[in-house]
């Protein structure tokens, strides 16, 4: 990926910092956007850290725009912000919890496909990867705000591949099982790790996707569940 322009949003997370180090080994420039990172993060040349929120268009194309004027394009938006939340009936589910879900799930991402789109579209090329859930095709009890709103995503990358599919813009959505991170480690103690995703695993699969190899696949959402099948 040598000469391509990565932007990665969440790129500090449990799973953001390996899609970022396995961009930068591939021979990619990294942009890692997150609230609070720093350079200091990735000790890497082709890295550059760009601290911001995605709560609205605005933000989103600031964030565009900053990478526009420093590397002239981008070439790979890797969308990895999300959240959870769960425990909860729909019944009992509130609405701030309702929001969040699609705040942190559906909408960062369409400001990001707003923002990012027109240039890809005027460039003519562009690949953009979303992380979903398994939830989203097979949801749970106590998830349904999470499990919606991970389905709504699923509909709007789809959607996306549909309508710039002939500009050479590829558009995917992975869909993991409960990756193995510090934080659900934390959250879920007791739990068998053995049997969930590795994020290098997803790492590997978002630069084969962004690679030459990849530029036939538009449209799919990809079920990747571990060994808990």
């Amino acid at each position: 990926m040598t000469g391509k322009i990565a932007l990665v949003t969440g790129a500090s997370g449990g799973l953001g910092t390996h899609v970022t180090k396995a961009l930068l080994d591939a021979g990619a420039t990294v942009v890692g956007l997150a609230p609070k990172i720093q350079q200091s993060q990735f000790d890497h040349a082709n890295f550059t850290a760009l601290p911001a929120n995605l709560d609205s268009l605005n933000s989103a194309r600031k964030a565009v725009d900053t990478v526009i004027s420093r590397f002239g394009k981008i070439d790979l938006l890797a969308h990895l912000i999300g959240g959870f939340a769960g425990g909860t009936a729909v019944v009992d589910t509130d609405d701030s919890t309702f929001q969040r879900m699609f705040d942190l799930n559906v909408n960062a991402a369409f400001h990001m496909l707003r923002a990012v789109l027109p240039q890809m579209r005027k460039a003519g090329s562009g690949r953009i990867i979303a992380i979903g859930s398994r939830a989203s095709e097979n949801p749970g009890a106590t998830v349904g705000a999470y499990s919606a709103s991970k389905s709504a995503l699923v509909s709007l990358i789809r959607t996306v591949a549909l309508e710039n599919k002939d500009v050479g813009i590829t558009a995917n959505v992975i869909l993991p099982g409960t990756i193995d991170t510090p934080a659900n480690r934390k959250a879920m103690p007791g739990a068998d790790t053995a049997q969930w995703v590795q994020p290098a695993s997803i790492a590997s699969l978002i630069v084969w996707l962004a690679g030459d190899s990849g530029k036939d696949v538009t449209g799919a959402a990809i079920p990747v569940y571990g060994q808990g099948l």
